[in-house]
């Protein structure tokens, strides 16, 4: 397997385009986003938990029913949740999409991001989506599309093999604020020529977000509108993968390239965010512990006020860890802070260390720092991901809607 260029346009037979159409305030800002394949694809998706979902979501459940979808229409500036005319839009913006892309209305993803409770302006969708050119090299523009208070396009795509065929496989998302586990703010697209049956890729990708994207977490909220796609259109050739076996073991190994890198990018955009916060917990019981101590970890303020300073205030972290819900020993943790300028160990069987500040200080100054607990209880280890809070996430939200 081998990072390749093309995001969304990477696997064979697929399209995307991106334009302004005037969703959005700004006069510059693209707002609108299409994706298509040659053909029809398998599909798959996963949606936010949060009870209330946005109407592009409940739509896009009805029309992957049939594990089946040809197209993508995402519009960035109006999350179309709790809104008037909610479904009939989202409705609306994905006939606009068969339209312009000539395919049936029930192959539509729809995906909405941005305020939340204001009515769409599905009328400029209307008008506009029927003049977007949609390129084969295009993925870079949707990716900068769908981007809200993000700062970084987040795009990978990899090419893997399977019994000697070349099969690629690439997504870009969006995702910044509003980010917690169990799938926050967050938008991804994923594509692939790899010919896999619906079931089997619905299978895959319900096992994988539990590891990539539910291990993220930015500000504790989970967002209305979270979704993430996969388009499978087969153009790569390869035999069907209809059950488990080592061609389904390499197909989940390179989807879990992609979601990784961009879980990992999401946490490191986070809304004003200095520092990707990489936090892993070994040795625990049981897996389900070791996520639960270390998502509680990584969603800790006063962690990821620490981390922004760049204090070793290792006590935070147990804290953290005690209110968790998990059960561990507190005489048995070991923490250890790291980045690419070292390690330190901080606490020695829940207690602490002597250490130097300083080298501590020097550790956690870099842009991706790590908190590394082990216990001494199983095989349980999991590593989610999240960010520093710094004083521009409060003036983001402040006046994010006005």
């Amino acid at each position: 397997m081998k990072i390749i260029d093309g995001g969304v346009c990477a696997a064979k037979g697929f399209k995307a385009g991106a334009m302004r159409c005037g969703i959005r305030k700004s006069q510059t800002k693209k707002d609108l986003a299409m994706i298509l394949s040659d053909c029809e694809c398998s599909a798959a998706a996963v949606y936010t938990t949060n009870r209330v979902k946005a109407a592009p979501i409940l739509l896009t459940m009805e029309h992957l029913k049939n594990g089946k979808a040809r197209a993508v229409i995402v519009n960035s500036g109006n999350a179309n949740a709790c809104a008037p005319f909610g479904i009939e839009n989202a409705r609306r913006e994905a006939m606009a999409a068969a339209r312009a892309l000539n395919v049936p209305l029930e192959d539509v993803i729809v995906a909405s991001t941005g305020v939340i409770g204001q009515t769409l302006n599905v009328e400029c969708i209307e008008e506009n989506a029927g003049n977007m050119e949609m390129k084969y090299d295009n993925s870079l523009t949707a990716a900068e599309a769908i981007m809200t208070t993000d700062t970084k396009v987040k795009t990978i795509a990899v090419e893997f093999e399977l019994e000697g065929t070349a099969c690629r496989i690439g997504g870009i998302c969006k995702g910044s604020g509003m980010i917690h586990p169990n799938m926050g703010t967050m938008l991804s697209f994923i594509t692939t020529d790899c010919a896999i049956s619906p079931e089997m890729i619905q299978k895959a990708l319900k096992a994988d977000v539990k590891k990539t994207f539910n291990r993220v977490t930015v500000d504790g909220d989970t967002s209305t509108n979270d979704m993430c796609t996969v388009l499978a259109n087969g153009m790569a050739g390869n035999e069907t993968i209809t059950q488990e076996g080592k061609n389904f073991d390499a197909f989940c190994e390179a989807l879990h390239a992609v979601t990784e890198d961009l879980a990992r990018k999401i946490a490191g955009d986070g809304e004003g965010a200095s520092k990707l916060m990489t936090c892993t917990v070994a040795g625990a019981a049981d897996e389900v512990t070791a996520e639960l101590l270390s998502k509680s970890i990584c969603s800790s303020s006063l962690v990821k006020a620490a981390m922004f300073g760049s204090d070793a205030n290792w006590g935070r972290v147990l804290c953290a860890m005690g209110y968790s819900g998990a059960p561990f020993n507190t005489e048995e943790v070991t923490v250890e802070f790291a980045s690419k300028a070292g390690s330190i160990a901080v606490c020695e069987k829940g207690r602490g260390l002597d250490f130097s500040e300083e080298t501590a200080k020097k550790i956690l100054s870099e842009e991706e720092v790590e908190i590394n607990v082990t216990l001494k209880e199983g095989d349980g280890k999991v590593t989610c991901w999240g960010c520093d809070l710094t004083y521009d996430y409060v003036k983001i939200n402040g006046d994010y809607r006005t």
